[in-house]
């Protein structure tokens, strides 16, 4: 079969995925079209080697430690509140968190020009008032940085949101709240 007849393979990233995280073989006689030119030289050649296939980055391949931001609403301003001031706050809180650590190494990590297009965000409930200040008190005992946003001015907690950290450094503490929906 000559060159012609072969098609070319053009590697591409899937939402969520890292972009260091390609787990293709390819024919030796396969043309290569690399759609990220940030990837190791590596990568644009075949290996027959089996650490090859392996990525670089701590959050690739392991479920548990990809960076997560989480984001916690109340659930009672959800049923009174339009939806899009309860979105609203939750992104003010989300943008908090991650400017207040802008220097730390996993924000660093999280808003990457590798991983801006592919964060993780869980959007999780709480019942009210009083549940998400004991969420607070608790973050803050177990040393979790996080934003609770207080609208003002009527001064009321709305929601929090975490700084970027490894799911298993934080999911802990999420655990028993539901999505939000």
């Amino acid at each position: 079969m000559s060159m012609a007849a072969l098609p070319s393979l053009c590697l591409c990233r899937f939402p969520g995925s890292s972009p260091r995280s390609y787990k293709i073989r390819v024919h030796p006689s396969l043309p290569i079209c690399l759609t990220n030119p940030k990837l190791s030289s590596s990568m644009s050649q075949p290996s027959s080697d089996p650490a090859a296939t392996k990525t670089d980055s701590p959050t690739a391949g392991n479920n548990d430690d990809v960076l997560v931001q989480y984001v916690v609403l109340r659930r009672d301003l959800i049923d009174t509140w339009p939806l899009g001031s309860l979105v609203t706050q939750g992104c003010h809180a989300s943008v908090n968190a991650i400017w207040s650590h802008k220097n730390d190494p996993h924000t660093l990590q999280y808003c990457s020009p590798e991983n801006i297009d592919s964060m993780h965000k869980v959007t999780l409930e709480v019942k009210g008032e009083t549940q998400i200040l004991n969420l607070s008190e608790k973050l803050t005992t177990g040393g979790i940085a996080h934003k609770l946003w207080i609208e003002q001015p009527e001064n009321i907690p709305t929601c929090l949101a975490t700084k970027p950290y490894p799911k298993s450094i934080v999911s802990l503490f999420f655990k028993k709240l539901k999505l939000c929906k």
